[in-house]
């Protein structure tokens, strides 16, 4: 399953998930306002389900791609601009919300 994990800047939050996932499942991080890594159509349409940190990056997604964002699985995990990359912390609530979905 390809995951795609999406945050403001796709440096901490996203990537902690995409890195947390990966021995599990194909997994790519992104930022919504990123230039480094930022989201774009290919990385959506690459993905089977999209995770988003907050709301505000879901109503993103739908504003630029409105018809990729038609065609995907999009779940917001509400976990705040809080946490530093790697956060034991944020690796706990990454895990317990994205398991629920038993992917």
């Amino acid at each position: 399953m390809k995951l795609l994990f999406v945050c403001n800047q796709g440096k901490y939050r996203s990537k902690t998930a995409q890195d947390l996932f990966s021995k599990k499942h194909n997994t790519n991080s992104a930022g919504i306002f990123s230039e480094e890594n930022s989201l774009t159509k290919n990385k959506i349409l690459e993905a089977d389900i999209i995770f988003t940190m907050e709301e505000n990056q879901r109503k993103e997604i739908a504003t630029r791609f409105p018809k990729e964002y038609m065609m995907k699985r999009i779940i917001c995990l509400e976990i705040p601009d809080i946490y530093n990359y790697g956060d034991p912390e944020l690796k706990k609530i990454l895990r317990r919300k994205v398991n629920k979905y038993e992917i």
